[in-house]
């Protein structure tokens, strides 16, 4: 576990945060004073400078001050400063050198993009990424050429689009390193029509509502829908078309995600019913590791399951991948991109892995080998070259905590390919109404460069129940039409 302190501001969550970069997944707890027993970090804000501060068992063993700089009257530059004391005090503690530096937020190709509108160039962008917070070049550079696919993307949108995205919060089983709101099956299955009743009942209050826009987007996610029976996943994509203006060039995804749950006949009601983007996530080729995380499929069936598809019609498929699962390294990655690559995807997004604290990984964490952070740049590195190889490009990125070495999430596609959802969620310009179990629509306002979200709760039975409550807070948190 590790301590931190803090004196003089009140941005303990920028505190924690970049703590995290060098001590992932520990316990962090807030103090008045240093620990006798465990390292403890101390951030001082005084007049002239911030002060970071380290004690080991409650000796002070090292200090940092850096002076505030002209512009720390504003809040972005007040957590710079924090975050630079702590990042210089920890760098130097632990002898590591992270490749975004003190970036910590999710969103890099966002703040490149927030520069560029704001009237830098791109080598300006990056050299304020370099020398404002520590990041590798190459970090930079990824950051930029993702930035430019979105902007390029982003130019087509018009103030009255909207996305919807819907949650089907079921799997099969749940995965080792899975922290999602989703349910296993094999206790929910007597809940899942009681739920698509809830849930058509939202989407019914969402199409009136969006009457008054054009939707571009349509996102099924989970969980895992295709976890649903095939009548099911009929009833939810009949339900969808009867209620909403579907046009040919609305993106239209299925995160179709574990093989084991995809039938043939699945795929041709998707096709059926104009789903125009799916995904099959295999998470790796390497068998043994499938079953370490709990997933009840081979590698032969993603690849029956892949090839179904195309024949089917399907030719726009994504496929997940998460680097860093236990007991996997640079030569398990290698295999399954030469997999991947012999499959031929239209996209792929590569993961690093999260330890999420919901997880089941999290709460067995010290049973597993896990991967170090040069091995983690190792298996980048292989996954870039592959998806060069496969003629794709990097379109989206994100970022999240406790990820191991501090690395990111890239989405790489082949020309044309782009999941435009997935940029939109990335750069917070377009309003996205979420229906389901733990859904989160966004609100968002490009003239007031402002964005609001309204919550539906996670559980299942809570969102059942409490139905009529999920789409009054949307009758109470949606602007209101003129």
């Amino acid at each position: 576990m590790i301590y931190y302190m803090i004196a003089g501001h009140t941005l303990s969550h920028d505190v924690q945060t970049i703590i995290q970069v060098f001590y992932p997944n520990l316990h962090y707890y807030l103090t008045d004073k240093p620990s006798p027993n465990a390292l403890t970090i101390e951030s001082r804000w005084e007049n002239h400078e911030v002060i970071a501060s380290l004690y080991r068992n409650g000796i002070l063993c090292d200090t940092v001050s850096l002076p505030l700089s002209s512009d720390i009257q504003t809040l972005k530059e007040q957590k710079r400063m924090i975050k630079a004391s702590i990042y210089t005090l920890l760098k130097k503690e632990t002898g590591i050198r992270p490749q975004w530096g003190f970036v910590t937020g999710v969103r890099p190709a966002k703040s490149i993009n927030e520069l560029l509108d704001a009237g830098y160039s791109e080598e300006e962008a990056r050299t304020y990424f370099i020398e404002n917070y520590d990041v590798m070049p190459k970090k930079a550079e990824l950051a930029i050429e993702v930035a430019r696919w979105e902007r390029s993307l982003l130019a087509k949108n018009n103030p009255d689009e909207i996305s919807i995205y819907i949650g089907i919060p079921f799997c099969p089983t749940r995965c080792l390193y899975c922290s999602f709101t989703s349910y296993s099956l094999q206790q929910y299955n007597s809940k899942v029509d009681p739920y698509l009743d809830a849930l058509e009942k939202e989407l019914q209050y969402l199409s009136e509502y969006s009457k008054h826009y054009t939707i571009k987007n349509i996102y099924i996610g989970g969980g895992t829908p295709t976890s649903l029976t095939e009548s099911q996943l009929e009833r939810v994509l009949s339900k969808i078309h009867a209620l909403f203006s579907i046009s040919d060039s609305i993106e239209f995804t299925v995160e179709a995600g574990r093989p084991d749950t995809i039938t043939e006949e699945k795929l041709r009601i998707m096709k059926e019913y104009g789903i125009n983007r799916i995904s099959i996530n295999p998470q790796t080729m390497n068998e043994s590791t499938l079953r370490a995380i709990g997933r009840k499929h081979t590698p032969d069936e993603i690849r029956e399951v892949f090839f179904m598809a195309r024949k089917l019609g399907h030719d726009n498929i994504n496929m997940d991948l998460i680097l860093g699962l236990p007991n996997e390294g640079a030569t398990e990655v290698e295999k399954t991109m030469k997999e991947i690559q012999s499959l031929a995807p239209d996209s792929i997004t590569v993961h690093t892995l999260a330890v999420k604290r919901a997880s089941m990984l999290k709460e067995n964490f010290d049973q597993y080998l896990m991967t170090e952070t040069q091995e983690m740049e190792e298996m980048l590195a292989v996954s870039n070259q592959y998806a060069k190889a496969m003629g794709m490009h990097p379109y989206y990125m994100y970022r999240q905590k406790n990820m191991v070495g501090n690395f990111e999430n890239v989405g790489y596609c082949t020309p044309h390919k782009e999941g435009i959802y997935n940029i939109q969620i990335m750069e917070e310009k377009q309003t996205i109404l979420a229906a389901g179990a733990g859904a989160s629509t966004k609100i968002v306002n490009l003239e007031q460069n402002r964005i609001e979200r309204i919550f539906n709760v996670k559980s299942v039975d809570d969102y059942i129940t409490r139905i009529d409550e999920m789409i009054q807070r949307k009758k109470d948190g949606l602007p209101k039409h003129n």
